[in-house]
């Protein structure tokens, strides 16, 4: 007799086969619940916006401004503006983004698209700067924060005088 004592599992009849089915379809089972896992994605909460009402853009209060804004500018710039037609192929366009507040301040301003003339993006910054103060924008037209963003863009011929979209002339139409 030994003395050593033996453990044996009790299978019941016919338990062998499903353990062995079961095994498989458990692995299968994890493996689909970890994929599930990995394809959810974690949407940070956003962020609340400062939004101008629906009712101040679908008026042409801003459109306004904006007209008024072009005017300041060109009228504190004359000796850098543009008289006649742009040219068929323009030497720059420079976008410019630049924030506004309560009391006509430029409180911020950058070029928001460029072709990368320099010289071009220079010159819009420092038009737009020396046009402040700009009109006091619509109290509807302000976010929270009391801020108006706007765009403007400086189409600029090879001589390096603008004019500005809103009161762009039409480009010539060939490059005589």
């Amino acid at each position: 007799m030994s003395d050593r004592i033996h453990h044996r599992r009790a299978t019941l009849p016919g338990t062998r086969f499903v353990t062995a089915c079961a095994l498989p379809v458990a692995r299968g089972a994890a493996l689909l619940l970890g994929l599930a896992i990995c394809a959810c994605t974690i949407t940070p909460p956003q962020r609340p916006t400062a939004s101008v009402p629906l009712e101040a853009i679908n008026s042409g209060t801003l459109d306004q401004y904006r007209v008024a804004v072009a005017r300041r500018i060109l009228e504190r710039n004359p000796s850098y503006v543009l008289q006649g037609h742009p040219q068929a192929m323009l030497r720059s366009l420079v976008v410019v983004s630049f924030v506004v507040d309560s009391r006509g301040q430029i409180v911020s301003s950058s070029v928001y698209r460029t072709n990368g003339d320099d010289e071009a993006e220079s010159t819009a910054l420092a038009t737009l700067r020396r046009s402040a103060p700009l009109p006091l924008p619509p109290a509807k037209l302000l976010d929270r924060a009391g801020h108006l963003e706007l765009f403007e863009d400086w189409l600029f011929n090879d001589n390096g005088k603008f004019q500005l979209r809103t009161f762009a002339a039409p480009q010539a139409q060939n490059f005589e």
